[in-house]
Parts: C-alpha cells; sequence; structure tokens
C-alpha cells in the first residue's frame, strides 16, 4: 500500500500486454488506499475547451438568468443550484461554491425513470442564454461517463471480479455531471465560526456517495485529500484525470477500497475563482450494494449490511442539504 496518489495508464491496461494491465490493475490498487489514483485519457482537448467555455459563459451571467436554469424538487439532480446551499455531511456551513448538474436523459417510459423519478428529473440546461451549451454538455457527459466505465474495469480486476462486473451496474444508471463555479474568496465575509475556523469555505471535508468521480481540468489549485489524517495536495499530471473512490464502492468492496475523505479549500493568498468539472459515476438506483465475497475472508469478514443505491443516495442528498423541502441547514 501507499500513502501517495499514483498515476496510471487506462490506455495501457486496455490496449497493452498481460503484464503492463497487471501493473495497471496494481497501481490502481495501491493507489486507492488513498481513495485517489490519476489516469491518463484520450478525451478530446476541443471537447474539454469548448464545454469549459460555454460553462464559464453561463456563471458570468447575472443571477437572475443563471436562476432560469433552477430545477425546482430536484434535490440538485439537475439545473443550477446557487451559493451557500450544498453543505458537507460533516459541517453546518455550507459551501462557498455554485454548480450547474446534468445528465443524459433516458426515454420516459424506461421502467428507472418510472420506478426511480427522483434519480432521473427532467433535464434543466440554460439553452436559452448560451445557445448550443446542451448538445455540447450531454457529449461531454457521455464522453466522461464512458471512461468511468471503462476504469470500473481496471477495479474490478483489483478486487477479483470479472473486468465486466460493474458494466451492467452503471449502465443507464443516474451519474451526474457537476460544474462548479468557486468564486474568490474575498467576495465572501470569512468571519472565523464559533470553532475558530473560517465560516465557509470552498467545500468542506467529505466523501463522495457514488462508486467513483472524474475530475478531468480544473482552473486552480484547491481539491486537497486527506491520507493518514493530514491534508496534502492533490495536482494531477499534465493531461491526467483525477479518479476518487465513493462510499458505494466502500460497501461493495467491504472496505477494501476506502471513500476518498477531501476538501476544496483556496490556498493562502490566492485570490482568484476556480472552475471545475466533476462526474460522479452511480449504479442503477435498483443496485444492492452488498459487499462482494471476493472481498469478504475469515481476517476481513463482512462489515457492510445490504442497502440499495437508491436509499443511500437520499440519504446523502438529506445530510448535504439538496432536499428543497427539508434543508438540514437553512
Amino acid at each position: 500500500m501507499t500513502d501517495e496518489i499514483l498515476d496510471v495508464d487506462l490506455l495501457a491496461f486496455e490496449n497493452g500486454s498481460g503484464e503492463q494491465r497487471r501493473a495497471v490493475v496494481d497501481g490502481v490498487t495501491r493507489s486507492l488506499a488513498t481513495g485517489f489514483v490519476y489516469t491518463s485519457h484520450d478525451v478530446s482537448d476541443d471537447l474539454l475547451d469548448t464545454a469549459y467555455g460555454m460553462l464559464r459563459q453561463f456563471f458570468e451571467k447575472s443571477l437572475d438568468e443563471k436562476q432560469t436554469a433552477t430545477a425546482q424538487g430536484a434535490s440538485g439532480q439537475t439545473g443550477y443550484t446557487g451559493l451557500l446551499v450544498e453543505t458537507a455531511a460533516s459541517s453546518d456551513k455550507p459551501d462557498w461554491k455554485e454548480m450547474l448538474n446534468w445528465s443524459t436523459p433516458i426515454v420516459d417510459g424506461h421502467p428507472l425513470k418510472r420506478k426511480f423519478a427522483g434519480s432521473y428529473p427532467d433535464q434543466v440546461l440554460p439553452e436559452s442564454i448560451v445557445p448550443g451549451i446542451t448538445d455540447v454538455l450531454y457529449t461531454f457527459h457521455d464522453t466522461i461517463a464512458d471512461l468511468q466505465r471503462r476504469f470500473l474495469r481496471v477495479i474490478a480486476e483489483g478486487i477479483g471480479c470479472h473486468e465486466t462486473f460493474f458494466d451492467d451496474m452503471v449502465k443507464d444508471g443516474p451519474t451526474l455531471t457537476r460544474a462548479i463555479r468557486y468564486p474568490a474568496m474575498s467576495e465572501l465575509d470569512v468571519a472565523l465560526g464559533d470553532d475558530g475556523e473560517p465560516g465557509h469555505v470552498w467545500a468542506g471535508a467529505h466523501a463522495d456517495i457514488n462508486l467513483i468521480t472524474a475530475l478531468p481540468r480544473s482552473t486552480a489549485p484547491g481539491l486537497q485529500v486527506e491520507v493518514n489524517g493530514e491534508w496534502q495536495d492533490a495536482v494531477p499530471p499534465d493531461n491526467g484525470v483525477i479518479v476518487n473512490t465513493g462510499l458505494m464502492l466502500e460497501r461493495l468492496t467491504n472496505g477494501t477500497i476506502p471513500s476518498g475523505w477531501h476538501r476544496v479549500v483556496a490556498a493562502p493568498g490566492y485570490e482568484g475563482e476556480r472552475y471545475s468539472v466533476v462526474q460522479f459515476c452511480h449504479p442503477r438506483p435498483w443496485t444492492v450494494l452488498n459487499p462482494v465475497s471476493t472481498c469478504c475472508t475469515p481476517e476481513t469478514p463482512q462489515r457492510y449490511s445490504a442497502i440499495s443505491a437508491a436509499d443511500a443516495l437520499d440519504e446523502v442528498l438529506y445530510e448535504i442539504n439538496l432536499v428543497e423541502t427539508s434543508r438540514r441547514v437553512s
């Protein structure tokens, strides 16, 4: 095991020799002891540039314009979410960030949408104020979702399963892409709270609920990973993607792969804003999150009981303050 975030080559796993594949699996397995890993990718720079440029156009609009993309009752699963709303489950201080969320729609008659309407809301995107953004963001979403599906094949082999173990689990899952603008901290009154810490940060310490999360690019540092009780900066190599693990993967692997605890904080003296786009890879809501047999042994007996992915997500959406009718933090 390691306390360093390693850089691996997904394309070597897919196209390399048996020895190269095993090396990638080993590197991912060791790196995910931190909950994080960096990987190469084949996502088009043109697609990234176009998507990020159009998202910046959106966030530079007036608040009234941005709020036209709000999706009431969607619990942050599509549309615009304003500043000081989402709150880390470990905190009562909302994050200093605003967000645009989207997924690729599935057809209305699909049994997943009929049974889990809350996980598959009708999409709300700001097409009227940034013409052309809808097609670009759907293409971006599908491209990163495919990258995550491919990366899960490495993880599957690492836990002793067939490489296709996750394929069916994530097919048509409510995977969510989120663009985030973190305004300059100077725009916020950062008076100290009762605990002597700043009242708000860009994103408080948390673990994601899903299987894995991909971050293909950000415009400034700020992401930090907790390893052995200490915070370290997560800085991927050029053109690398950051992948981190979520609570659902931790449960499925019986804790063999821990969830990656992280936060986003402005570096001391940094006065600018920060943009990033992340994607949360989710299993289908009816998936039963029960530890796989390969991760349960006499030395590591089963730690987690079964829970559906839908119930696990619902609980976390409440904890992070995204359920409009029942805000945990006002």
